[in-house]
């Protein structure tokens, strides 16, 4: 009976949540680098700044490894296409093409559901190959058989100032045909949770795999599909670019303890929460790349036995956090050099209750 008695007096009494606040991400990035306080990086200390190869490639490899470790927590690939809501094609609208350069708007309005994720997208291009005779090879140069093509996110601003964000790059053969895919999932959060009012503007960049006037000559005979819109093609589905959204419900494919309507109010639980690294006036000029991210927060309460013996309150709080790679700047005298690395706890992965930050879940 003793035992029943303290069991009823542990009441439905909540605590305060706790939120990943943007001062945590602060802090958390400040330890990571060992600095008491943000660089005080300025607008005019990113004018004319080129990003290295060297960089943008260590960066992407980050980002890869990021969004393959955060899809282990969702279904195989065979759950997600079950998931599909309706058509996961979009056709895009060519905006503007030259040899180098093109950018893409698709239409999003309805496509995603709501209560849905978007686990995967690929932006699909269809390549021609060359003509034999447009390709001089130069006995002079070592031989160059692929070019980089880079996929930006674009953040349109009403002030014509738009601002780009890396989400995918690879190396495209140059002599061959058919359809190539980009990995543009993060441009798809980015759009979500930002101007999700306005089409999805997606730019395409074509660059030489290796610096030197040879390789950037090679680039330019990249031709896709999109950027000869006029042109005569045989099949009139290769014309234009195609996103493929792969999307699950959240209602039957969300990570366990996350924030529902079929949730106990006011129980501790895990919601999203968009960090935008472009408006927060210590990381907009700092901080390259992401633009932003889902760091998720904990909110809600606990139930708080009458007698804690001394433990003190249980609170929600995280109880599992995951790492986020950065492309930022470092000052160093009167330069201004750019760096990777990857920054742990950044991402709340799963929230629960403890006592003195003890987990008690």
């Amino acid at each position: 009976m003793e035992y029943l008695f303290k069991w009823l007096l542990c009441a439905a009494l909540f605590s305060v949540a706790h939120c990943f606040s943007t001062e945590d991400i602060k802090e958390a990035m400040l330890q990571k680098l060992g600095m008491t306080e943000p660089p005080r990086i300025q607008k005019r200390d990113l004018e004319n700044l080129v990003v290295p190869t060297h960089i943008k490639n260590k960066y992407l490899s980050m980002l890869k490894f990021h969004n393959k470790r955060r899809r282990r927590s969702v279904p195989s690939l065979a759950g997600i296409l079950r998931g599909i809501h309706g058509s996961a094609d979009i056709e895009g609208e060519i905006m503007y093409s030259d040899t180098t350069r093109q950018r893409l708007a698709f239409d999003m309005e309805a496509r995603i559901r709501d209560n849905s994720e978007v686990t995967m997208a690929e932006l699909k291009l269809y390549k021609t190959a060359p003509p034999q005779m447009s390709l001089t090879a130069k006995k002079s140069h070592r031989p160059v058989n692929n070019a980089r093509v880079s996929i930006y996110w674009v953040e349109v601003s009403a002030t014509g100032s738009n601002r780009t964000s890396l989400v995918d790059s690879r190396l495209v053969p140059i002599h061959e045909t058919g359809w190539t895919s980009f990995d543009v999932t993060q441009a798809i959060h980015y759009w979500s949770k930002t101007q999700r009012n306005i089409p999805l503007h997606l730019e395409v960049w074509i660059e030489g795999e290796r610096p030197g006037s040879y390789a950037a000559e090679m680039a330019r005979s990249v031709r896709f599909a999109s950027q000869n819109p006029k042109e005569e093609i045989k099949d009139k589905g290769q014309g234009k670019p195609d996103l493929v959204l792969y999307t699950l419900s959240m209602d039957e494919f969300g990570s366990r303890g996350d924030c529902k309507s079929s949730t106990a109010i006011g129980m501790c639980c895990r919601e999203e929460h968009f960090i935008n690294f472009r408006e927060l006036t210590w990381t907009q000029f700092w901080i390259i790349e992401p633009a932003g991210y889902q760091a998720f927060r904990c909110i809600g309460g606990c139930k708080q036995p009458v007698l804690n013996y001394g433990y003190g309150r249980r609170s929600c709080a995280v109880a599992e956090s995951a790492p986020l790679p950065i492309m930022y700047l470092v000052k160093r005298g009167d330069h201004t050099e750019i760096e990777v690395a990857e920054f742990p706890n950044m991402i709340v992965e799963k929230c629960g209750c403890s006592v003195d930050n003890v987990s008690n879940i």
